[in-house]
């Protein structure tokens, strides 16, 4: 019951010939890519350092937001905690 079945072996024939072999020609080489019309982007000193300003304040956006929101949800489990005392000790007041 518990002892593992195993499938048939493969009784195809094995085959013991290979296929002739022919000499395939080289491929001709590939085209080269074409050249894009688009202006490639400089970056001056002026457009790097506001890149920089721009992306310091990004992160201090989001950091600030983040931080707001993990103030409110640890506000939030403080507020729950406190309830909970009063509502025990107003459920433990009330069975005596």
């Amino acid at each position: 019951m518990f002892t593992p079945k195993y499938p048939p072996q493969d009784t195809a024939p094995i085959p013991t010939t290979t296929a002739p072999t022919s000499h395939v020609p080289a491929l001709p080489p590939a085209p080269a890519a074409p050249v894009s019309n688009r202006p490639t982007v400089q970056l001056t000193p002026g457009s790097a350092l506001t890149l920089a300003i721009g992306g310091g304040a990004l992160v201090l956006v989001v950091g600030a937001v983040l931080v707001s929101l993990l103030l409110a949800v640890a506000i939030t489990a403080v507020s729950v905690a406190v309830c909970a005392v009063v509502v025990r000790s107003i459920v433990k007041g009330d069975h005596r």
